[in-house]
């Protein structure tokens, strides 16, 4: 595919930088605020401390004190982009953590399958039922949600077939997917200077959703490794999807819905954005 060679340079650069980058510690933890963070700091590190556990076939980041947490944490599973490692996304699935989900990110460089992502949801279930485990009954297997990066973002199309799975948000994706597929809503991010995977691609795939609430966002000025290290502008928007579907969260939902729709005002940040009928008309569920 044209696609993957033109991909294939860049990552691996990419991934050698980064890696260097991050470093490889198997642990971490952000400082944790007063209160739950208010959908307009979003973009900031959430209440929890966080912890990253690395597995063989999945690296989790969590809450920290999840054993003692008074609540079940909603789950995102991930993808990296081709020949990406979790390390890379390492800021963005902390911050996630932070916010009080359960990431599982697949511990692979090829993840357009989508096999590995469906795995941390399996190892997830086996540990929430485990009385042994810190995850013990504090994990919320009734809202989960996918994501991904480039060849991940469409891995997240994939798994978002997946009956397990509530709502997907692919950011940068790749086109290797058939989102027909899918009976989810969907956040689909582009960025407006990407290179890589164009956002006409992105658009494709908005386009094709018709059957399911759908919402295109494109980031102005983004290009295809914004989101990598600091993710920049793709925490608050991404955060807050994850709120409104797997917390119901209605402030944060406020962001993508009615008339008063955040991001379609936001013409700072956002270059395009474009809303489906479903999605205009969609009500969010409460967990």
């Amino acid at each position: 595919m044209v696609w993957r060679k033109n991909l294939l340079v860049p990552l691996i650069a990419l991934t050698l930088a980064l890696s260097a980058l991050a470093g490889g510690g198997a642990a971490s933890a952000s400082t944790p605020t007063d209160a739950i963070s208010a959908p307009s700091d979003l973009g900031a590190p959430g209440p929890y401390a966080t912890a990253v556990e690395v597995g063989a076939v999945t690296t989790l980041y969590y809450p920290r004190d999840i054993a003692r947490s008074d609540r079940r944490h909603p789950v995102i599973v991930w993808g990296n982009g081709t020949f990406a490692f979790p390390v890379v996304y390492r800021d963005l699935l902390l911050h996630w953590a932070s916010q009080g989900f359960v990431v599982a990110a697949a511990n692979t460089p090829q993840s357009n399958l989508g096999v590995s992502m469906r795995a941390g949801i399996d190892m997830l279930t086996r540990r929430n039922a485990d009385p042994d485990s810190i995850f013990r009954d504090r994990v919320d297997l009734g809202h989960i949600g996918a994501s991904g990066h480039s060849q991940g973002g469409a891995a997240a199309i994939v798994v978002g077939a997946d009956p397990r799975v509530d709502t997907i948000l692919p950011i940068q994706p790749g086109p290797l997917a058939d989102i027909n597929d899918v009976r989810v809503p969907a956040l689909l991010l582009a960025g407006q200077n990407d290179s890589v995977v164009f956002p006409f691609l992105v658009k494709a795939f908005y386009n094709a959703a018709d059957h399911i609430p759908a919402i295109y966002g494109e980031l102005r000025g983004a290009g295809h490794f914004t989101v990598v290290g600091d993710p920049g502008p793709f925490a608050a928007p991404t955060t807050a999807w994850f709120r409104a579907h797997l917390m119901g969260d209605r402030t944060a939902g406020a962001e993508f819905l009615g008339s008063g729709c955040g991001i379609c005002a936001d013409t700072t940040t956002w270059s395009d954005v474009r809303r489906n009928g479903l999605a205009t008309r969609f009500a969010y569920p409460t967990p």
